[in-house]
């Protein structure tokens, strides 16, 4: 039997005998692709390369690709451990052609590999196959050619309910390469329910999906017209559990080798006996996604990426308490994972220690938000009308507090409580639908510069050269001229410019030539050519003509500096806080420089100042910044980090500072780590959960920011009448003063309080017995309104006090009741009485209460419902 892992690199093997040139796994968190919510499939990585935007050294290629399906348009959350193949986290084994073979050879590839004895040997009787209903070549080559009798060749035509809308054709989006499909489909037996693809019976797990080979050949347009594109491409996807479910004989995704040591685990870190519990499946895929996105960055947190691995965690925590779990135990899954994983668990395993950390600080976190979601939950069923607990609030403690529905259903059930589940439903439904508005499936694929070309960059050795222009676009169309007034992008066959890549903006500058100027804004990359992206300011321009490309070499000079200093500082990042510092994102530009990165907590003032530190002593060690070309595994051999968000060839630039630095970076640097002068951090923040920023800048703008700060200091200790050293002294001492001041003048306020009180004392009224003063009095705080509470209490030994005070347009309720009246009037009680008449709320003791409110208009009806309901309470 073969383990998963054998027919993982079976896959690769196979297809590398094939000229398949084997690529890694992308990460789960897709690469300049807002489109996606995580990698979903395999040909994500290679998107670009099929809309003609990118072009690799290779036009054929093989992966096994990580893929999570959980959140957004594809996903399989609710599902997953209850039907035999729903996963959060899957692997894609995929082969690729750009533009190279097309149905012919993807057929007999797939035919092969699947049925030769030399592979996988799968008996050729066991396999069926669809076409879509109009492809009559792919049917004939599997007919004719491969020999599948046409009884199982099924023809799939549009069952979506639109053209082209069909389980057997594939697009992009609305518009952009799409095609048709043929599939593969394993036949698992009789003695398993189900039918063959396109019977009534189909959604049975007899027949199973196996292979899916996907031909682009069309190019969508916005109304509707299929062009038939230039280089018909080839995307293959098959399922690594599914294919491992097969050759293992068995019928379940969960019961191939890498789930049964998952499962084996979960159930003995949480004591459960039954292996068929469906909550074990839960927490074994969830584990995989979970360090996985984890490894690649993620970080849980309330919105986004986060948003959803925080879901995944807490659903598979859930299912542990249901288990039995009595402590955190799901980070305790992770060296089983990386064992069971094998060669793929290396990701994982770099990672270890971070995806602990998070995992269990995550899991604790989640056992006091149950606590709070009980409590909430307890307060919701105390109001609960008809016995019936509303769709909205059960969705809120869902969605808002991460309690879990089924959580929700189980302590409704212990007090008889039903739920309206259709309302919590379609509070879901609009959840989902404004998660599908909010995403950009919608783009235009058309509306892109795409070119063939490669445009040369000299720009690390040169800052002006002659150059042809060799496409023009106005808008996103070609045209042949540009006049002067108009924007225009502007592609050379070479550039001293550099593209906006890795955080680094795009050169600006000039384009100069006979009886033409144009002014360069940025550059940017369209594949592997470079657009200049400005106005034509005098004359014209045309294709063909030569043009002299110049820099604004200050710009770049700035920007260099601040980049240089940026790796300094990532490295200094590691060398204080840790190793788990991994980069989020940067910008460098000619102003200042931003980096985000992966941090649980704060930085301390302590450590700020230390990395600041570290920093300028590797600037004043004056160390060369050297750069090589070498092959992409000597690099990593040789420690080099690779950036976020970059994608890298085979041949990278190595960017070394000493012993200090060394990076994977295509961007302009610096000669030496001395020509930054100065990097100064002027902002340390979070700006998500796990993700802290730093901005720093560099150089003059470093300096002159000092001075500005040296100026301030200089003007505030002139108004302090101090010197400069001097400054904290002289601001403690007038601190010290102003709460000398302050406590002198609650003293009197509270003198005032009490003398005003003794007046309130004479105004008394008497209701059923019991005397109440209830009157509103303006401008005074919540402290002094206290003060003359207890006050009158003692003067008057028993009765009901309740003022209202407006003070700075907003109102104040207070409410005293003497301790022989609490079994009558409670204080907490009259206050909220008073606190919904001005639009408020509050609470407090039975003999001490306060609200706020903001109908300053209403204080006069809230006093005389206050002295009804006394009436008819006392």
């Amino acid at each position: 039997m073969k383990t998963t892992a054998e027919i993982r690199q079976s896959f690769l093997d196979f297809f590398h005998t094939k000229g398949h040139q084997i690529v890694e796994s992308s990460s789960l968190v897709p690469e300049n692709d807002p489109t996606l919510l995580f990698t979903n499939a395999g040909m994500n990585q290679f998107k670009d390369v099929f809309l003609g935007m990118d072009k690799r050294p290779y036009s054929r290629a093989t992966t096994a690709q990580r893929c999570v399906r959980a959140g957004g348009k594809h996903n399989d959350l609710e599902n997953v451990g209850y039907t035999a193949r729903h996963h959060t986290f899957f692997e894609m084994l995929g082969n690729f052609s750009f533009g190279d073979y097309f149905k012919k050879d993807a057929i007999h590839f797939g035919w092969e590999y699947l049925t030769s004895p030399r592979w996988l040997g799968l008996p050729k009787e066991k396999l069926w196959v669809t076409v879509y209903e109009t492809d009559d070549e792919a049917y004939n080559i599997w007919n004719k050619e491969v020999g599948v009798p046409a009884e199982r060749i099924v023809r799939i035509g549009d069952n979506k309910g639109a053209p082209y809308a069909s389980d057997n054709f594939w697009q992009m989006g609305d518009t952009g390469p799409c095609g048709p499909c043929t599939e593969i489909f394993y036949d698992h037996g009789e003695h398993i329910w189900g039918g063959p693809p396109g019977s009534p019976e189909e959604d049975g797990d007899r027949y199973i999906e196996i292979w899916n080979i996907v031909f682009m050949q069309f190019n969508r347009q916005a109304d509707g017209t299929m062009e038939p594109l230039p280089k018909p491409s080839v995307d293959t996807g098959m399922g690594l559990e599914r294919i491992s479910a097969v050759l293992q004989h068995v019928n379940s995704n969960y019961e191939i080798d890498i789930f049964q040591k998952l499962i084996a685990k979960v159930a003995e870190l949480t004591g459960e006996k039954d292996l068929t519990n469906k909550s074990l499946r839960v927490v074994a895929d969830h584990i995989r996604s979970c360090a996985y996105l984890i490894a690649d960055g993620v970080i849980p947190s309330n919105e986004g990426r986060g948003y959803v691995l925080r879901r995944i965690i807490r659903r598979a925590v859930r299912h542990g308490n249901l288990l039995g779990a009595k402590e955190a135990f799901f980070y305790k899954l992770v060296p089983t994972l990386i064992e069971a994983m094998a060669s793929a668990g290396i990701q994982v395993k770099e990672k270890q220690a971070n995806v602990e950390k998070l995992l269990r600080l995550e899991e604790e976190q989640f056992a006091r938000t149950l606590e709070r979601g009980l409590t909430l939950l307890d307060e919701a069923l105390n109001q609960v009308k008809d016995n019936e607990l509303s769709g909205k609030v059960a969705f809120k403690l869902y969605d808002t507090y991460g309690f879990p529905f089924d959580l929700t259903a189980d302590v409704c059930r212990e007090r008889n409580i039903t739920i309206d589940e259709a309302g919590f439903e379609r509070e879901m439904e609009a959840q989902r639908l404004r998660a599908q508005s909010a995403s950009q499936f919608g783009m235009d694929y058309n509306n892109v510069i795409r070119m063939d070309g490669v445009t040369v960059f000299e720009g690390y050795t040169e800052s002006e050269t002659l150059a042809k222009v060799t496409a023009l676009f106005c808008e996103g169309k070609p045209v042949e001229r540009v006049e002067a007034g108009q924007s225009a992008v502007i592609i050379l066959d070479n550039t001293p410019f550099y593209a906006e890549s890795g955080g680094q903006i795009g050169d600006a500058g000039r384009l100069d030539g006979q009886d033409f100027a144009f002014e360069v804004e940025d550059t940017q990359k369209y594949g592997r050519v470079f657009g200049h992206i400005g106005k034509v300011t005098i004359g014209s321009l045309a294709i063909g003509q030569l043009v002299n490309a110049v820099v604004d070499v200050e710009r770049r000079h700035r920007t260099s500096l601040n980049h240089s200093a940026t790796h300094l500082l990532h490295a200094a990042l590691r060398q204080v806080l840790g190793t788990h510092v991994v980069q989020k994102g940067s910008l460098v530009s000619d102003v200042a420089l931003r980096f985000d990165f992966a941090h649980p907590e704060a930085i301390t003032k302590e450590q700020l100042i230390e990395i600041e530190r570290v920093v300028n002593q590797q600037i004043r060690a004056n160390h060369v910044i050297q750069t090589e070309i070498m092959d992409l595994e000597a690099a990593k051999a040789k420690g080099a980090m690779a950036l976020f968000g970059e994608k890298y060839a085979d041949q990278v630039r190595v960017l070394t500072m000493g012993d200090f630095s060394i990076e994977l970076c295509g961007g302009i640097h610096a000669k030496r780590t001395g020509d930054i002068g100065l990097c100064k951090v002027i902002a340390e923040t979070a700006i998500a959960a796990g993700v802290r920023r730093i901005e720093a800048i560099t150089g003059e703008n470093a300096i002159t920011w000092l001075q500005e700060q040296q100026a301030l200091l200089a003007q505030s200790a002139e108004l302090l009448k101090s010197d400069v050293n001097s400054i904290v002294d002289k601001i403690n001492q007038q601190q010290e003063k102003l709460k000398k001041t302050e406590k002198e003048l609650l003293s009197l306020k509270e003198k005032v309080a009490v003398q005003a009180g003794s007046d309130l004392a004479k105004n008394a009224i008497n209701i059923n017995g019991v005397s109440v003063i209830i009157q509103q009095l303006n401008g005074v705080d919540s402290k002094s309104l206290r003060v003359m509470v207890d006050d009158l209490k003692n003067q008057l030994g028993s009765a009901v006090i309740a003022f209202a005070s407006v003070i700075e347009g907003k109102v104040n309720l207070i409410v005293g009741v003497s301790n022989d009246l609490t079994a009558k009037v409670k204080a907490g009680e009259l206050v909220n009485v008073l606190a919904q008449e001005v639009g408020g709320k509050g609470g407090g003791r039975p003999d001490m209460a306060m609200a706020g409110g903001t109908q300053v208009e209403k204080v006069s009806q809230a006093l005389l419902v206050g002295s009804e309901w006394l009436k008819a309470n006392l």
